[in-house]
C-alpha cells in the first residue's frame, strides 16, 4: 500500500474540534473519529492518553487558530485604531469561525473546556483593553470599552444563533460593524 499518511496530533485535535461543531462535547468520539480519520483507536492512543486531552487538544487547536493566530496578525499593525478597525472587520465578518465559538461557549461548564475558554477569553479582552490603552484611553475607561467590545461579539453571535439568523442580515451587517465600531471607538 503506497501512500498513506502517517496522522499527527494535530489531524486528531482538527478532527475532534470539528465534531465539537458539528454535535457538542458528546460528538467528540475516538472511535468514529478513527473512522472518518480513516484509522485506528490504536492511533488515537499513540497520541492522547484519553479522551480528555483530546478535547483539551482540540480546544487549544481553536485556540491558536483563532486567538493566538489573529493576535500576532493584528499585532503587526502598529496604529491601535487600524489594528482595532482590523480585528472588527476580520472578527465580525467570520462566520466560520462562530461555529466553534458557539460550540464552546455552550460547554462552557465542560471541566476541560471551561478553564480553556476562560483562559482565551481573557487573553482576547486583554488584547482589546492593550488597544485602547496605546489609544491613551485611561485604564478603567480602556477596559470597559475592552469588555464593551468583546461582549458585542459574543452576544451578536449568540443573538444571531437564537434568531436562526435573522437578528441581523448579512446585508446589514457591514453597517451595523461600522455603527458599533464607532460607539465603541469614539
Amino acid at each position: 500500500m503506497a501512500g498513506k499518511r502517517k496522522l499527527a496530533r494535530e489531524d486528531w485535535a482538527d478532527a475532534a474540534l470539528e465534531a465539537l461543531c458539528e454535535g457538542g462535547v458528546a460528538a467528540i468520539a475516538v472511535e468514529p473519529i478513527a473512522a472518518k480519520l480513516g484509522t485506528t483507536k490504536g492511533s488515537f492512543y499513540w497520541h492522547f492518553a484519553n479522551r480528555d486531552a483530546l478535547v483539551e487538544a482540540a480546544v487549544r487547536r481553536w485556540v491558536e487558530q483563532d486567538t493566538e493566530a489573529l493576535i500576532t496578525l493584528l499585532d503587526g499593525i502598529s496604529d491601535p485604531v487600524r489594528r482595532l478597525r482590523e480585528l472588527f472587520e476580520l472578527v465580525f465578518g467570520a462566520r466560520d469561525e462562530e461555529r466553534a465559538e458557539l460550540a464552546l461557549l455552550a460547554h462552557a461548564g465542560d471541566p476541560v473546556i471551561g478553564p480553556l475558554l476562560a483562559e482565551v477569553t481573557a487573553r482576547r479582552v486583554e488584547f482589546i483593553v492593550r488597544c485602547f490603552r496605546e489609544m491613551d484611553c485611561p485604564e478603567a475607561e480602556a477596559r470597559h470599552r475592552g469588555l464593551l467590545a468583546y461582549t458585542a461579539f459574543i452576544g451578536l453571535i449568540q443573538a444571531q444563533r437564537a434568531s436562526g439568523g435573522t437578528l441581523l442580515s448579512s446585508v446589514e451587517r457591514p453597517d451595523y460593524l461600522e455603527f458599533l465600531r464607532g460607539i465603541i471607538t469614539r
